[in-house]
């Protein structure tokens, strides 16, 4: 019987559907967000030559499917977000993708990469906060969901998670 290639696809799959998803090696804390983590080293290098300095911010909605929605649900998981200003170099409409976590008291949203309108996709270490640093989710969230009463949020540039 010859050899087939099918026992090979699963594994293929699996490999694509993981590939530039550094938030999969994440330690968890115990009340389930994300530990530390450092911004690669390419990140940090593009973040500089798009002129993306820590601290830096800029308007971001934070699901690209529920612009202006009110409220809206995040899951775990990856996410795309959608830049409503400039950021460095990055201009308005840049999409921002990375992953959430609901699990913690506040939603965890970081970003590993950016896609400009007319331009490649490229690394960068940002995260999502709204007032006082947080994200609030409503108390009526159910697990691995988190409701929040507004779609956007802001995008905040750093050079490692914490």
């Amino acid at each position: 019987m010859p050899p087939t290639r099918a026992p090979r696809l699963p594994c293929v799959v699996l490999l694509l559907a993981t590939a530039g998803c550094p938030a999969g090696s994440v330690l968890l804390r115990a009340d389930g967000s994300p530990g530390s983590e450092k911004c690669s080293e390419e990140a940090l290098k593009t973040m500089r030559i798009l002129r993306m300095h820590v601290s830096d911010s800029a308007g971001v909605e934070l699901d690209a499917n529920q612009i202006d929605a009110s409220p809206i649900t995040l899951y775990d998981g990856p996410v795309e977000s959608y830049l409503d200003g400039s950021l460095g170099n990055l201009d308005p409409g840049t999409r921002l993708y990375g992953r959430v976590w609901t699990s913690g008291p506040l939603v965890v949203v970081r970003y590993y990469e950016a896609k400009p309108p007319d331009g490649d996709t490229v690394p960068i270490c940002a995260v999502a906060r709204l007032g006082k640093g947080q994200l609030a989710k409503r108390p009526d969230s159910k697990p691995g969901t988190a409701i929040l009463d507004y779609s956007g949020a802001s995008v905040f540039v750093v050079d490692s998670f914490r």
